[in-house]
């Protein structure tokens, strides 16, 4: 909501500086609240090659999945990227399994609980991700809202996930991981749907009957799922790996947003071309200005008319260019309803009803 506000006043720069505050505040949680935890069994030794593999695989793949939409799948610096980061990431399995302290012990994914809670957590936060990422480019670019008003309408969503988390973490201790993190996403996956039903709305004033309905079912589902994914993840292992738990799991989630943002920006980039053309077939543009409009494209929702148009076509333009992005972020929505169905099943199927810390 503060980096909305920041971007409507023209201080997009300062958004990124939102985090510093934020750093501070979770560094003296830790430090105040949270216990010491490790592993008495190391002798301390740091596992340099496996950071380095996996520092090198992560950045290769982030790299080619972010800039493959525009530079296309045959550019020879993406595939050398992407295969590069496979690469790394071989190397870094066949490292981490011949080391003595591995920085990522592979013998934790021996738990169905902690395999099945990261597998779930790519799905789940891929679809979460993805949604962010294209919200507010819906609200902002296609419906007409402000920045400030695009950040504040996530309010419900974010209120929600906050009031609940505390709640749902107690709902393992009564009922196991594997209920609350099959129902949690198969709400959120109908708040999905819902939010993919409005088309194009009179703006910000339509908010309370079209995107607000599908935002609290989301945060409700959301809410349900965090905080036992969390203790899923950091009870299915003996304490002594809590860090290791930890930091496997922050890394899939970041996996899951880089993944997500750039698979779902290179679909909506090739959708919205064709969504675009369909809705301007019947202006009958000349073939100049469908040429124009094609390059344009790649703005998504901040696609331009043609220049040289009267103002009668131009108003036209500008509504085929609103539609094309609202019919390209309904789909986004349903992918994401998909993604957090399927996290759903992955639950049931591989998270246990209780938790039993295995030992290492």
């Amino acid at each position: 909501m503060l980096g909305g506000f920041l971007a409507s006043r023209g201080l997009w720069r300062a958004v990124f500086f939102i985090n510093l505050p934020l750093a501070v505040l979770s560094l003296t949680a830790l430090f105040l609240h949270v216990p010491e935890s490790r592993d008495e069994t190391l002798t301390g030794r740091i596992d340099f090659g496996g950071t380095l593999l996996a520092t090198l695989g992560l950045a290769g793949i982030t790299y080619a999945f972010i800039e493959a939409p525009l530079r296309g799948w045959g550019d020879p610096a993406i595939l050398f990227a992407l295969l590069g980061g496979l690469a790394a990431f071989t190397v870094f399995i066949v490292v981490e399994r011949r080391v003595r302290e591995p920085l990522a012990p592979f013998r934790l994914f021996r738990s169905r609980t902690f395999s099945g809670a990261n597998v779930m957590t790519l799905f789940l936060y891929s679809a979460l991700y993805g949604f962010l990422f294209f919200m507010p480019l819906n609200l902002i670019q296609a419906q007409g809202y402000d920045a400030a008003l695009a950040g504040l309408s996530m309010l419900p969503f974010a209120g929600l996930v906050f009031l609940l988390s505390r709640w749902a973490g107690g709902l393992v201790d009564r009922f196991g991981p594997r209920l609350p993190l099959t129902i949690g996403p198969l709400i959120a996956g109908l708040g999905y749907v819902l939010i993919a039903l409005p088309a194009l709305t009179r703006g910000a004033g339509d908010y309370w009957r079209t995107y607000l309905p599908g935002l609290l079912v989301l945060g409700l589902g959301m809410g349900i799922s965090v905080a036992p994914l969390t203790t899923a993840v950091m009870g299915a292992i003996s304490s002594n790996h809590a860090g290791i738990a930890s930091g496997i799991n922050n890394a899939v989630s970041r996996i899951a947003s880089v993944l997500a943002v750039a698979s779902l920006g290179g679909l909506a980039l090739l959708l919205f071309g064709r969504f675009l053309a369909a809705h301007t077939a019947v202006l009958n543009l000349p073939p100049e200005a469908q040429a124009v409009l094609r390059l344009e494209a790649i703005r998504l929702g901040n696609t331009s008319p043609p220049p040289g148009l009267s103002t009668e076509l131009t108003a036209q333009v500008l509504s085929a260019i609103r539609l094309a992005f609202v019919d390209v972020f309904r789909i986004v929505a349903l992918i994401a309803a998909s993604l957090a169905w399927l996290s759903a099943l992955l639950a049931w199927l591989m998270v246990d009803k209780r938790l039993a810390p295995a030992e290492a």
